[in-house]
C-alpha cells in the first residue's frame, strides 16, 4: 500500500492507546499472510528484550528493543505477539511468534485471526 489505510492506522492506534491487546487481526504484507493478536509497541518491545536477554548468543542485542518506542505521529507500524505466519494448513511457528508489519507494506486485513488444522 503506498498510503497507510487510515481504518487499520485507527485501529492500531487504539491498541498503541492501551485500550485493547486482546485485538486478533490478520494481515496479507508481501504476499505472507500473518495472523494473530496486536500488542502496544512498548509491551512487544520488552517481550522481545526478554527473550533475547535469555538468549546465550543474542542477550547483546535485549537493549536496543528497551529504548523508548516513538510516541510522535500516529503508527506505523503493527505489532502482533502470539502471531503465526500461515502456509497452507500449518501455522508457523506453532507456538505463535512475536512480528512487526509496516502498516505502508500491509495489502489487506481483516479483524480476527484465522484458525488453522495440522490434521
Amino acid at each position: 500500500m503506498s498510503k497507510p489505510d487510515e481504518l487499520l492506522v485507527d485501529v492500531a492506534a487504539m491498541v498503541e492507546s492501551g485500550q485493547s491487546n486482546q485485538m486478533s487481526l490478520t494481515v496479507v504484507t508481501g504476499g505472507t499472510v500473518i495472523t494473530g493478536r496486536l500488542a502496544p509497541e512498548a509491551v512487544w518491545r520488552q517481550r522481545v528484550s526478554e527473550v533475547l536477554t535469555d538468549s546465550k548468543s543474542l542477550s547483546e542485542f535485549s537493549g536496543i528493543f528497551t529504548a523508548s518506542a516513538r510516541k510522535d505521529g500516529p503508527p506505523t507500524h503493527l505489532h502482533f505477539h502470539v502471531a503465526r505466519i500461515l502456509q497452507g494448513t500449518v501455522g508457523i511457528p506453532e507456538t505463535g511468534g512475536m512480528y512487526r508489519v509496516s502498516i505502508q507494506d500491509v495489502s489487506a486485513w481483516t479483524m480476527g485471526d484465522f484458525s488453522y488444522s495440522d490434521h
